[in-house]
């Protein structure tokens, strides 16, 4: 199977699908946010040309209670590495750059160096052997300035090889900053201009730019520490540039400008580079697979993951204050961007959850037996002393999953309509209430008050918030009453 082929029938996808999803996937992020103690979360869905899914839940400043928009600026970090190898290519296109130049055939200072013969491509690919960051990179802590182009130049003159091109696949932030001035060499621009006249100008992007730009200072989401200890309290992060490092870190952007931009990915799309480009680009380059254990693939510029039958491209990206992540899918042309603003953020988890999410909503299954009933009713999370449930449309049948999870689609239900007020769990092999009845009840505005699943009653989570302590005193008393 080319990359730009699938296989898999099933995971045949449209517009209304998505959008019959986006309940579900708003109420599993929103939950999962405060599950995990996420100050702010920013994610929004394309399907084809269309925006069909953009939210923001939580804070930008936890501290001082801000609310987060939709359009406030994230830092992307690493995800910039997709915009540097998307120009590389458009440069390679205009015979302007080779894959196979050795980098001091752009940044003569490196000739001679232990890295002037390292190509290009070895660079994209992170197998030029290049040291990570530096031997100090505290700036990732704020204790000093990111390195600017002669401190950069002097680092990898002294300290820039570790291992020799293509013995290991080693990511490295020191080797895209190098690209970042092929670049300018090959362009006659500065990196920003280059990146702002041909990709984000070109795509409409307005909330994206390659470095920090403190004249827009009050739209940027406001960075949180991580968590030390489960008792811990977050504090908010200053926001920095990242000089000479912007082409392997700088970037800032919205869930919304990045679903944009993963769409010109898109096979078939024309306005940033060719789709022969966006094969090298999204190709296997390296297998990441350290003591025998596959943990990755990298392509050029770009992570490789595969979800359920779904290969996704894209990248990830980690900022003090800041950890974010995109999947696009250029065959049946599907982006998900989700962003978080604090150290350790659940980014990855909450993107691939959303894609397994829409994967279970487009996959073929049991099929509902025709009804004038609105499904929607039956939809809700649900809680009781065991925990947390979740009824939601998804193809256009109710699933029933734990929003806890950190795959919703874990250990998910199906569930057929019975009658206006029953559903029953569709007949699987399972551990759980398979087969039983689901019997609801309701308010007098038509809200479930209600519902009993295999035996057991579920409330409306802040109703069962209300009701806790008084239900656990009440089994206490009764537990008294029992003692001789």
């Amino acid at each position: 199977m080319t990359i730009n082929q699938r296989t898999d029938t099933a995971l045949s996808y449209d517009l209304e699908t998505a959008r019959e999803a986006a309940p579900a996937i708003q109420s599993w992020l929103d939950y999962q946010r405060r599950y995990l103690r996420t100050p702010g979360v920013q994610a929004a869905i394309r399907v084809g040309d269309e925006l069909v899914f953009s939210t923001a839940l939580g804070h930008s400043d936890e501290v001082a209670g801000t609310p987060l928009r939709t359009d406030h600026l994230f830092r992307i970090a690493s995800h910039s590495k997709t915009f540097t190898a998307t120009s590389i290519l458009q440069l390679v296109e205009q015979g302007k750059v080779r894959l196979d130049d050795p980098i001091d055939t752009h940044v003569p200072e490196l000739a001679g160096s232990d890295l002037a013969s390292v190509t290009v491509r070895e660079l994209l690919g992170h197998q030029g052997g290049v040291i990570r960051d530096g031997v100090d990179k505290d700036f990732w802590q704020l204790m000093d300035p990111f390195p600017d182009r002669a401190a950069l130049i002097a680092l990898c003159l002294s300290d820039g090889q570790i291992f020799e091109p293509n013995e290991y696949f080693k990511y490295t932030n020191v080797g895209y900053s190098l690209l970042g001035l092929v670049i300018e060499s090959a362009s006659g621009s500065s990196y920003g201009d280059y990146v702002a006249a041909n990709i984000v100008d070109r795509l409409g992007l307005s909330n994206t730019g390659a470095e920090w730009d403190p004249e827009r200072a009050d739209q940027f989401a406001g960075g949180h520490t991580g968590l030390l200890d489960g008792s811990d309290v977050r504090e908010v992060i200053p926001h920095v540039d990242t000089r000479s490092m912007a082409a392997a870190t700088g970037f800032y952007s919205t869930a919304e400008d990045m679903t944009r931009y993963g769409a010109a990915h898109y096979f078939g799309a024309d306005e940033l580079v060719t789709d022969a480009s966006k094969r090298l680009l999204q190709r296997d380059e390296s297998l990441v697979k350290p003591h025998g254990q596959e943990v990755g693939r990298y392509g050029l510029g770009m992570i490789i993951n595969t979800i359920g039958d779904r290969r996704l491209v894209g990248h990830s990206g980690g900022y003090p204050g800041h950890i974010t992540r995109t999947f696009i899918d250029p065959v049946d042309q599907i982006v998900v961007s989700v962003l978080t603003n604090c150290i350790g953020g659940p980014a990855e988890q909450l993107a691939i959850g959303v894609v397994k999410l829409l994967n279970l909503a487009a996959q073929n299954s049991t099929e509902q037996a025709a009804s004038d009933i609105d499904l929607r009713k039956f939809c809700g999370t649900f809680a009781n002393l065991m925990g947390v449930l979740s009824i939601s449309l998804l193809g256009g049948r109710l699933v029933a999953f734990f929003p806890a999870a950190p795959d919703p689609t874990a250990s998910y239900e199906e569930l057929q309509v019975v009658d206006e007020n029953t559903l029953a769990v569709v007949p699987a092999p399972g551990f759980g209430s398979i087969g039983e009845k689901v019997e609801y009840t309701w308010d007098a505005d038509g809200q479930p008050s209600t519902v009993r699943y295999g035996g057991s009653t579920r409330w409306p989570v802040e109703e069962f918030r209300a009701r806790r302590t008084a239900q656990i005193a009440e089994a206490d008393v009764h537990q008294l009453a029992r003692r001789p």
